[in-house]
């Protein structure tokens, strides 16, 4: 592992970001948009009488965890997406530049996308909605990292599925991404979910992440056993991941894909 090469990939994506400040949207506004369309409804919610798991907390709680799963999977894949959009995969096949390097560095400009995309959530909630996001103390930091994590296998997945097929599959980006967030929960328990489909969210580790976060807000102690799941089943996805794009990146070099971003 090269920090030189690492930090390469890190400033080139930051150079992207420098000149084309709309790539900054999915981290600075849309962060905020959720917030408020989220919140107004739990406020409205809240002033109906509904359930108190309708209310502001527990929606801007969902918008922001939701959050760190939509930038760790968007940052990392759209990272990997701007070199076959800019047809740069050739030239940076003839450097000595390493896969893990790669990765390592749209890792690190994804963990900063996110910390601004949270601090804008987090902002927006205090201004508009009076809610302290750090009110579920350090107890959410292990809640954020399986997410995190969850968002990186994706992103992984997806950057595979790139290889193999192309730019075709790009929208797979976002489309995998809101059908694990659907059947995760982010804004309701799991037993809210179509009893035939239960079974695949109690068997992604997001959804326990997403469930210890709100007994978190409701004043509840960490939930280590839900959070021992994840991490059980967060290896699983994780080691998948890994293996299904080292399998991808083996036929892509076999099969000379790479003449379709050049």
């Amino acid at each position: 592992m090269n920090l030189v090469r690492v930090r390469a990939v890190i400033d080139r994506q930051l150079y992207v970001a420098r000149r084309a400040p709309h790539r900054w949207f999915d981290a600075a506004v849309w962060p905020v948009v959720d917030t408020v369309i989220w919140g107004s409804i739990g406020l409205y919610v809240e002033q109906q009488g509904g359930a108190a798991r309708s209310t502001v907390p527990y929606m801007i709680a969902g918008v922001l965890l939701l959050h760190v799963v939509y930038q760790a999977n968007v940052s990392m894949a759209t990272g990997f997406l701007e070199e076959t959009w800019t047809r740069n995969l050739l030239n940076m096949m003839v450097t000595p530049l390493k896969e893990a390097e790669f990765l390592a560095g749209l890792v690190s400009v994804s963990l900063l996308r996110l910390v601004v995309a949270l601090g804008f959530v987090g902002c927006a909630a205090a201004l508009l909605y009076a809610f302290d996001v750090t009110s579920a103390g350090f107890g959410l930091l292990p809640v954020v990292a399986v997410l995190m994590l969850v968002g990186w296998a994706i992103a992984l997945v997806v950057i595979g599925l790139i290889l193999r097929f192309g730019n075709g599959a790009e929208i797979l980006t976002w489309g995998i991404l809101f059908i694990a967030i659907a059947l995760s929960g982010a804004f309701y328990p799991v037993e809210a979910v179509p009893a035939v489909l239960r079974p695949l969210s109690l068997a992604l580790p997001s959804t326990h992440a997403f469930e210890a976060g709100r007994r978190l807000l409701d004043g509840e102690a960490l939930a280590w056993g839900r959070l021992g799941v994840a991490g059980v089943e967060l290896t699983v996805l994780m080691t998948a991941a890994v293996a299904f794009v080292l399998r991808m990146l083996r036929v892509f070099r076999a099969r000379g894909y790479v003449t379709r971003f050049s």
